[in-house]
Formats: C-alpha cells, structure tokens, sequence
C-alpha cells in the first residue's frame, strides 16, 4: 500500500472507537496546551521586563554607594554612604563618554492637599532628571539649578500622585504640604507605567535634591543614594565604567588591594540578570507542562498495544493477502502518529487560546511565537514515533499462520 492508503486504512480504524481514540489524546492534548501556554506568558513576561527597564532610561548607567569591606563585615549596594554630589560632577567633568548627570536623594512621606492624602516616593535630583530619565513633562517645568542650589520648595508630581490628590483638578501652582512643609506644585510629569518589578514610576514626586537633604531629612551632608548617568554611546560601555571606576577610586583614596566602596551598573546587566530569572522559571514550567506529554506518550502506547491485540486476526488476514511487515509497520506507525498529531493540532488551539484568556482576564504579556507552536506539533509527532514504534514492531513480527489462528 502506498502512504495515502496507509493513511486512510488508520484513520477508519481509528474511527471505529471514537470515545477511546478521543480519551488517548487527551494527555497529548494537555501537554501540548500546558506547554504552549507556559511559553507564551513566559516570553511574555520576559519581554515584558525588558520593555520596562528600556522605560528607566536609555544609555544609563547607575552608581550605587557600597560594596565595601570595614574591618572584615562585607556590605552590599547601598550599605555605605560613600557617594557625594561632588563625585557625579567629577565624573561628569572627568570621563568623555558621560554626557549628563544627576544625584537622587530618597525619601518618602504622606504627601496633603485640602482634605486628601497619599503616601508616595520622594526623589531629590537636579535639573538634568528628565533627559538622563528619558521622560518628559505633561505641563508645567521642571526646577532650575537656582532653585537646587537655594534648597527651594518645589516639586514636580507623577500622574499617580496627581490622580489620587487633586481628581481632575489642575495641580500647577498649588500648595501642598509634605511633612507639614508647604511646597508648591510647579510641574507634572508624563505617565511612564510600570518598571521592572511592577513599581509603579508615576508614584513619586521630584523635588530639588538639596532640599530633601536640608529640609525634609535636616541634614547638611552632600551624600547621595544614586548617580544616574547617562553616556553619549553605549558603544563604549566598558569604557566608560572603567574610566568611572578609576575615577571613583582615586577620589574615595582607595589602596590598590582595597574593594571598591561603590557599585556601578548598567541597565544590561539588569536586564540579563532578570531575563535569566525569567527564563530559569518558563523552563521549569515547560518542563513539567511536560510531563502531561510524556505520560500522554505511555498512553498511546498502552492504547496501540491494546489494538494490536484486538486486530491480531485483522494482522495475520493482511499479511495472507501480501501484506509486507514493514507495510504493517508503517500501518501501525501511522496511527500512533495520527493520535498525535490529531492531540497536538487540538492542544495548540488550546494552548493558544488559553494564553490569550491568561492575557486578557489577568493582564498577563504573552507573546505566541510561530517558532514555539512548529516546535509543539513536532514533538507532538515524534511523540507519537517514539511511543508507537514498539507496538508496531510487535504487530509487524506476529507469525501469520499464529495470527490467524488467534480468537
């Protein structure tokens, strides 16, 4: 029999146990469906991550305080305060690939206007925040170098803060009072979403970096939290953050064998490490959606050997009339392959739409790749190949005289 016989011969024998050949997919069907889904949230979320840090800021490279060993106790980013404003304009003025600069000072308070409150995120910074954050203002402007320098009572809000304190009114010129100190609203920034994590960016408020140290924190230290930096190219990456790391030394009097007592990191190296987060748990997930498959795969199995029991007459008819045993081989093979593929085809439409509903109801990223649903259906059929091949052996080897004989 050519292949196109083949086919038909095992799909009419499929046929005749409808419910049976329907309960044998099923575990194919699962497989396939829970790994489609996986994959697609995933690369969802992976891409997802990606989008957010791109939204942080463009050519950025972040100077954390810390890092440090004091009398043998190692501390981590942000444990020391070892960074000084002073440090950022050196930078800026030292090293040729740092285009612009800016300090940020953290705090946070409940923030009053009229009768409404919020709590929100303070971050002091100077003028230069917007360009080296890549964000723009929706109206108003932005503080001026005067005004950092005089520790002025400004503050620019993000939307979140305008959303939840003024409903719909205009915030430009008003007052508001942050821990019972009156500052004048003179800027709104644009809405910039989530970054990485989920943290909302809109949910803060910028004023001038002086005046968080001196008014809000009392404090006339020069220290900051960060310098955000943001080179002309990242073409000379690695250039620039050495030439940073010299720099930094040199200023904070470090011995040659002394760590460093500051952090310096770009955003791919936050991306890479929260993609290989991401990747490490669509792989876990894949891999026990996957198991669905395999235990699918012993099904067809268990069911073929079934069906050749049941066919062992049918078996030794055949190869009275001149059946071959590879054309009962292939006979065989293609069934399994059938069950298969017909799981696989079902269990990606599944798949698919089931990542859809996750994206919609939850408003989970998911990203369907071609790619991904070639790969499912080919595993799907070399399930089938792998897990059909020993029941079609079995059948191909029968003795026809046996066969025939069998009741």
């Amino acid at each position: 029999m050519n292949l196109m016989a083949t086919f038909r011969v095992a799909l009419r024998a499929l046929l005749r146990n409808k419910v049976r050949s329907l309960l044998t997919t099923l575990g194919i069907i699962v497989g396939i469906a829970a790994v489609i889904a996986m994959m697609a949230v995933g690369e969802g979320a992976t891409m997802m991550i990606k989008d957010q840090i791109g939204k942080m800021g463009n050519n950025l490279v972040i100077v954390f305080p810390g890092s440090s060993r004091m009398g043998g106790f190692h501390g981590g980013s942000g444990s020391q305060h070892t960074l000084t404003y002073g440090d950022g304009l050196a930078i800026l003025e030292e090293c040729p690939y740092v285009q612009t600069m800016t300090p940020i000072v953290r705090s946070s308070a409940q923030i009053v206007y009229q009768d409404k409150n919020w709590s929100t995120s303070i971050e002091g910074a100077n003028p230069n925040y917007l360009e080296v954050r890549s964000w723009e203002l929706a109206e108003g402007e932005f503080f001026t170098d005067s005004e950092v320098r005089t520790a002025a009572r400004v503050a620019v809000l993000g939307q979140t803060v305008v959303k939840n304190l003024f409903e719909g009114e205009d915030p430009i010129g008003k007052t508001i009072r942050i821990k019972n100190m009156l500052f004048r609203v003179i800027g709104v920034l644009a809405s910039k979403g989530s970054a990485a994590f989920g943290m909302d960016q809109d949910d803060t408020i910028i004023i001038p970096w002086i005046t968080v140290r001196r008014v809000l924190q009392n404090s006339s230290f020069n220290d900051v939290n960060t310098l955000l930096l943001k080179l002309s190219s990242m073409d000379q990456l690695d250039t620039a953050k050495d030439n940073i790391s010299a720099l930094l030394r040199q200023r904070h009097h470090l011995a040659p064998e002394a760590d460093d007592d500051f952090t310096v990191m770009d955003m791919t190296e936050i991306t890479k490490t929260i993609t290989q987060v991401s990747q490490v748990m669509t792989i876990l997930l894949t891999v026990i959606a996957s198991i669905s498959l395999f235990v699918g795969g012993i099904g067809i199995m268990n069911i073929m050997l079934v069906s050749v029991t049941e066919r062992t007459r049918e078996i030794g008819l055949r190869m009275a009339v001149g059946a071959r045993r590879k054309d009962i081989l292939l006979q065989f093979m293609v069934e399994s392959m059938v069950l298969s593929g017909i799981g696989g085809i079902i269990g990606t439409a599944l798949g698919t739409t089931a990542a859809q509903v996750l994206s919609s109801t939850n408003g989970w990223p998911v990203l369907i790749s071609p790619v991904y649903i070639f790969i499912a259906l080919f595993f799907s059929g070399a399930v089938g190949i792998f897990f059909g091949f020993y029941p079609a052996w079995r059948a191909s080897k029968l003795d026809p005289i046996e066969a025939l004989r069998y009741e």
